[in-house]
């Protein structure tokens, strides 16, 4: 009989299935690792990359990774004194004169306005508060001080320009909604507004580092937003003058002379 031809082999053309199938075991093995790494347990991390590193011939060195690397924090350069507390009564005497002092001058220079109720000046733990309302300073929904603004702030720039305190200026508005270019919200138009204040005095020579300008928005209202004189007074600018012995006195009306009881 004939010997029957062996049949030609054909071609195999699922032979790239294997080399896809041992991209697809590293890439695996890639992901576990890194999934490892992320977990970032020191043992597990070892012992995962040993193991791997003899299923595939290959010594491995694990990196040590640290749990808790050091942090460098570079304190901020200080350059006045902090405020202290007081540590004896002639301390706090001192300090309470001083501060009823700058009460006095600060109430002498905006008589005319305390008289109009629309300046506040109390003395009380933290220091010398002036409650301004936002009307004698800004135009509706401005953050620009008004020229007569300007002067009175100038005159209050002179008497605190030389004292050694620190001065916090906050802005306040009312809980209506404003939404412009300039202001998107309330949060911005307060924070313009303590700034203006707090600029005009860098520009009258008091040191920028003794101050701070605060953005309150609607919070911490001192009347109703629901009437228009209550969103009125709740629109406002808010100067302390810090003590540096914040518990040298307590809460009391500032007044020009024992007698002169005018702006209480």
């Amino acid at each position: 009989m004939a010997r029957k031809k062996r049949e030609e082999e054909s071609d195999n053309h699922e032979r790239w299935l294997v080399s896809y199938a041992d991209f697809i075991t590293l890439l695996f093995a890639f992901f576990v690792v890194m999934y490892a790494i992320s977990s970032v347990n020191e043992n597990k991390y070892r012992e995962l990359t040993q193991s791997i590193g003899s299923a595939f011939g290959v010594k491995v060195v694990p990196t040590v990774i640290n749990e808790n690397p050091p942090v460098s924090i570079v304190p901020p350069a200080i350059t006045r004194p902090l405020r202290k507390k007081a540590t004896t009564n002639t301390e706090i005497r001192k300090e309470r004169e001083k501060m009823t002092g700058i009460g006095r001058d600060l109430m002498k220079v905006l008589s005319p306005l305390i008289n109009e109720g629309k300046v506040k000046v109390i003395q009380s733990a933290r220091g010398v508060n002036v409650e301004i309302n936002a009307s004698v300073l800004f135009a509706p929904a401005e953050a620009r001080l008004s020229r007569q603004s300007e002067e009175v702030l100038r005159a209050v720039a002179q008497i605190l320009k030389d004292e050694p305190n620190d001065i916090q200026v906050e802005g306040f508005t009312d809980n209506m909604p404003i939404s412009s270019a300039q202001y998107p919200s309330n949060w911005e138009l307060s924070s313009a507004r303590a700034s203006s204040v707090v600029r005009l005095f860098v520009d009258q020579g008091i040191a920028g580092e003794r101050m701070v300008a605060i953005g309150r928005s609607a919070n911490s209202p001192i009347d109703d937003n629901a009437t228009s004189d209550g969103r009125s007074r709740n629109r406002r600018v808010a100067l302390t003058v810090l003590s540096n012995i914040p518990e040298a006195v307590t809460e009391v009306p500032v007044s020009v002379s024992e007698n002169n009881t005018a702006g209480h």
